[in-house]
């Protein structure tokens, strides 16, 4: 899939728009801002508007490489909104902040005697400001399109000053003085209350074919369209018996996986697809290993809606940007696993909805244990917690007693770890395309970290990085050990997924021995 030609790999979409059905092709190559104006532009509205694609059903359809194909006959529903600039009243009052700052740093009639204490004063002072109009933005809602206006007109005057007095003022000691992203940190409450209900969430009988293939590592996610996906995840409830465990509400069990589905964002990578990805790879290790023979099912329980609410609410730029950049969502948690906190939050909020509560039948100390396991094995998939979390692991194995809480709860962070970044333990065709969907999300990452004057990391740098560098360290010294290691107390993972990961180190090593030296980060580009 991912090797061959772009023509080869390309995928049509169909849409509705204005009761006219237009067609689209999309080359791998195409990232989700792509596809979004090209769809724009079929529809002949600006780029900056808001698109909405649903399916025949009306679930939403996500704007990323990983659409799923249509046929003419269900074309996507288009439905488009034209950013507003009712409120002039806030562009004026940014306006006015720009102005003043502009003059307090060009106008001083002591400029080259400025002391860094009054620059930081200035700073705060703008900082303080354009957060205060930042939230009326967010109330009032005006669109991404005039947020992201005025903070390319801060951005500019921070330029013009920095070119003017470049001797005086050192604004790389300065991040942030203006507003670091259009995007809201939080979570979009009206997101948590639930947009559309079961009636319009079909229900699908899953062959016998399927249901034995969904145990299995090889499983093709690709194939799948949203619902589909809804279908699976909670076949996936029920066969394993949870909801007789929990006593979950057939219902509130649709209604929550609905309510996660729409949390997740149109990311390249961070989206909901991935989000069923990690969890058919959690449900396929649990037959696997047949780890009911060695948990409870309160324990298989958490594992799933542990890999369900993972990433929820992903805002598509990683822990380093956000406490680089001092985000909202840095200053929150305190440096702290930001995004795996904040997922968290978003999870229980959801369950806090006692239409979406699936855990609304279990008694108070089931439901603290519960909590503070999901609690522990998201923020375990902060990978800069890696290396202690599977070293902890491989000092318990020799003793391993699955009697010792303290030892199950060490494996179960492993399992979710391993489930999280498994992509390269399938099939090339399917892992593949993942490899381009996260360099997308990495890619853009780093255009915005040099937009911004925060550091790069080489991994994510477009001028730096290829397929095979990207994956080769990952796979041999991330992937392969932390496999290996659940091995040992599972041995049929050794042939199921240690294997494959052997395989794919080996062929992009080869790729990358092949390659044409600096040709390949152009490629990618």
């Amino acid at each position: 899939m991912g090797n061959g030609s772009s023509l080869d790999s390309s995928k049509t979409i169909y849409l509705s728009i204005a009761g006219k059905t237009e067609k689209i092709v999309l080359s791998r190559l195409c990232g989700s801002r792509d596809i979004h104006d090209l769809i724009a532009q079929a529809a002949g509205v600006s780029r900056y508007s808001e698109i909405t694609l649903r399916d025949s059903d009306g679930a939403l359809i996500p704007i990323s490489p990983s659409m799923a194909k249509n046929l003419p006959s269900s074309p996507y529903e288009v439905t488009t909104t034209t950013p507003s600039l009712a409120n002039a009243g806030d562009g004026e009052a940014f306006k006015q902040v720009l102005s003043q700052v502009t003059e307090q740093f060009t106008q001083s009639p002591n400029m080259d005697m400025l002391r860094v204490f009054k620059v930081d004063e200035m700073k705060l002072d703008l900082t303080n400001r354009i957060n205060v109009l930042e939230r009326r933005l967010e109330l009032e809602g005006l669109k991404a399109v005039e947020i992201e206006k005025c903070r390319r007109d801060i951005s500019d005057i921070k330029y013009q000053i920095l070119n003017s007095q470049k001797k005086v003022i050192d604004f790389n000691n300065m991040r942030p003085m203006y507003y670091t992203g259009y995007y809201s940190a939080l979570s979009d409450e009206r997101k948590i209350s639930l947009k559309r209900d079961v009636p319009l969430y079909p229900k699908y009988t899953l062959s016998q074919e399927t249901v034995n293939y969904l145990k299995q590592p090889t499983f093709d996610i690709w194939d799948w369209e949203p619902n589909e996906m809804l279908s699976l995840l909670e076949h996936m409830y029920h066969e394993l018996g949870l909801v007789t465990e929990f006593n979950i509400n057939p219902i509130t069990l649709k209604r929550w996986l609905l309510c996660v589905q729409e949390n997740y964002r149109n990311n390249p990578f961070h989206n909901f697809r991935h989000c069923f990805c990690v969890t058919q790879m959690m449900y396929g290790m649990i037959h696997l290993c047949k780890l009911w023979e060695k948990m409870s099912r309160e324990d298989l329980g958490v594992l799933l809606t542990s890999c369900i609410c993972h990433d929820l609410d992903h805002p598509g730029y990683n822990n380093t940007y956000q406490i680089n950049a001092r985000t909202e969502l840095a200053i929150r948690y305190n440096d702290i696993s930001p995004l795996e906190n904040h997922h968290c939050a978003v999870a229980f909020k959801i369950l806090s909805n006692p239409e979406c509560n699936i855990f609304a039948n279990t008694d108070k100390e089931v439901y603290k244990r519960i909590r503070a396991e999901m609690l522990v094995l998201i923020l375990a998939t902060d990978m800069a917690k890696h290396k202690d979390i599977v070293e902890k692991l491989r000092s318990l194995i020799p003793n391993f007693e699955y009697n010792d809480s303290d030892n199950v709860q060490a494996l179960k962070m492993v399992l979710i770890k391993c489930c999280d970044i498994s992509n390269e333990v399938r099939p090339m065709e399917v892992s593949d395309p993942w490899v381009d969907c996260l360099l997308e999300e990495y890619f853009n990452q780093s255009d915005r970290e040099k937009m911004e004057g925060l550091p790069v990391a080489p991994f994510m740098d477009r001028e730096k990085v290829t397929k095979p560098t990207a994956q080769i360290g990952f796979i041999k010294f991330v992937l392969i050990p932390m496999f290996e290691t659940v091995a040992q107390l599972f041995p049929i993972i050794d042939k199921t997924m240690v294997e494959p990961l052997r395989i794919a180190r080996d062929r992009y090593e080869h790729m990358k021995e092949t390659s044409v030296p600096n040709t390949s980060a152009k490629k990618d580009e």
